[in-house]
């Protein structure tokens, strides 16, 4: 699959991207990014390092602007979507760290839309090359960013979606199992509160596991 090189502000390419092929450091238009992707690692390594962190947005100007003499406008900016399209930047952002600026300041969330766009192409890369079915992972892996986001459901729903269908489907399927164990918590904690019984009485009465039922209380803050 052919790279398209990304805006100035980072952002990615909604598409699932195929598997990476890490050997392959040059862009559709013929540059060469490892030299680039070099002195970024000399300059910047608790960016670029051993340990990747999102960048903030408006990086290439801040480089640009930084060292005017060292990179060229190009270069750089083909060299900033190769890393933003890499792996473990797309790891990196799916963990839940914040954009860093180029002191390692830690500056702004990353958007819920950038998260679920992340999640979407390391799946699509992994389901590539598994023979199992790693959707159940990845509807997992989507509700608690849909649940970290902060968002309501349609809320969500509505900044995240593409009009990739098969994207459209997964995002679906994900939240309507969200949906359901809402709907099982919910029927829990109304059955809990009229009960009258303590976590350990009540996880008795109904065959239930204690520690479940205290974290399902934890997490309605009961």
């Amino acid at each position: 699959m052919t790279e398209t090189t990304p805006p100035p502000n980072l952002a990615p390419d909604i598409s699932p991207a195929p598997a990476e092929k890490p050997a392959k450091t040059k862009t559709d238009a013929n540059i060469d990014v490892q030299p680039v992707l070099q002195k970024l690692f000399e300059l910047y390594p608790h960016l670029f390092g051993s340990k990747f962190l999102p960048l903030k947005l408006g990086t290439y100007q801040d480089l640009m602007s930084a060292h005017p003499d060292v990179f060229q406008k190009d270069s750089l900016k083909a060299a900033l979507g190769f890393h933003a399209r890499s792996t473990r930047y797309l790891q990196c952002v799916v963990a839940g760290n914040k954009r860093h600026d180029l002191q390692g300041n830690a500056v702004e969330d990353v958007s819920p839309e950038h998260v679920y766009v992340s999640l979407l192409q390391l799946f699509s890369r992994r389901q590539a090359r598994s023979k199992v079915d790693l959707r159940a992972e990845f509807r997992a892996q989507l509700i608690a960013a849909f649940e970290a986001s902060g968002l309501s459901r349609q809320d969500y729903q509505l900044r995240v979606q593409t009009n990739e269908a098969e994207a459209t489907l997964l995002l679906e399927e994900a939240l309507a199992e969200y949906d359901a164990k809402f709907a099982k918590q919910t029927a829990l904690r109304r059955a809990f509160e009229s009960s009258g019984k303590s976590a350990a009485e009540f996880a008795e009465m109904y065959g239930l596991d204690k520690h479940a039922v205290d974290s399902m209380l934890k997490s309605l803050h009961l």
